[in-house]
């Protein structure tokens, strides 16, 4: 069977799935442009509950974006089930979906065109430590966009490590007052006298320190607006180890003390695995793992 032929048969069934399931709506998830040209035309497509997810760095016609639901999504290499529910934190913050929302997937592995998966999530029934993925307590938080940017930078870091080697790091954002409080300077801060204007996370410039003083002791403290106010700090919190955080290292059971001890977010990547663990309210509510086979270790 022919590749096209088989995209074809995988989104009328999809739609079909999504209708005899009743879900909110079915996530296309395309890899190139590509496979945009290659789908884009097919009838099933033009269904108004399919919603196209795409590279962030990937464009297509404004008139599509328009017509379609688009959702852009990390660009760099990740697993089928950690594609998706980062493709549903940013559905969630976009208001595309809701956190008890019901979806269909249709997918194939990354940096292939071809589509061979479908998977059903109803979300009201996800929130568990076997599918670590509960946006709903950042939603009320008015920075859930920077935390969605910090982890499109932990992704970087953990699939790629940098310069050769895997790289672990923790990144804390919000609250930063009492942060200060709960840790303390490890090393000289390289943040410190700059301008605020000059040390915000979506700047591309910084983005790139970042990920060079990843490699360096301790953690980022990031404001509410994306201001790095800090780097290499030792965080002082620490917590009973709870049976969600058996097997965790000093640096996740330290990451979640602190979100116990303040309203702010964590995100961890994890030097062995690369996985990025997102926490809140000293609980993961948020696990995702790049492909480990891209890795430069």
């Amino acid at each position: 069977m022919k590749t096209q032929e088989q995209a074809n048969i995988l989104i009328a069934n999809a739609l079909r799935l999504a209708r005899e399931t009743a879900s909110d709506k079915v996530f296309l998830f395309l890899n190139s442009e590509q496979s945009y040209n290659a789908f884009s035309n097919i009838e099933p497509v033009k269904d108004e509950s399919i919603v196209l997810v795409i590279p962030k760095d990937m464009e297509i016609p404004e008139y599509i974006t328009k017509q379609k639901t688009v959702i852009h999504t990390w660009y760099g290499n990740q697993s089928r089930f950690s594609r998706i529910k980062y493709a549903f934190m940013q559905a969630v913050l976009k208001q595309v979906i809701q956190p008890d929302s019901k979806v269909v997937c249709v997918l194939g592995p990354w940096g292939k065109d071809h589509l061979d998966t479908i998977t059903i999530h109803d979300l009201k029934l996800s929130w568990s430590e076997e599918f670590p993925f509960d946006p709903r307590s950042l939603m009320s938080k008015d920075f859930f966009q920077i935390v969605i940017a910090v982890v499109d930078i932990a992704l970087d870091i953990g699939a790629l490590g940098r310069e050769g080697k895997s790289v672990g790091t923790t990144f804390i954002i919000g609250n930063v007052e009492q942060i200060m409080k709960l840790s303390h300077q490890a090393i000289f801060n390289p943040f410190r006298g700059y301008p605020e204007d000059t040390r915000n996370i979506t700047s591309s410039e910084v983005v790139e320190s970042v990920k060079e003083l990843a490699q360096l002791d301790g953690a980022f403290i990031i404001s509410e607006k994306g201001v790095v106010e800090a780097a290499g700090r030792h965080l002082d919190a620490v917590t009973s180890v709870t049976r969600q955080l058996k097997g965790f290292g000093s640096r996740h059971r330290a990451a979640a003390s602190i979100t116990m001890h303040s309203e702010a977010i964590a995100v961890v990547v994890s030097e062995s695995t690369g996985r990025v663990t997102v926490f809140d309210e000293g609980k993961i509510i948020a696990a995702l793992d790049p492909v480990i086979s891209t890795r430069v270790v």
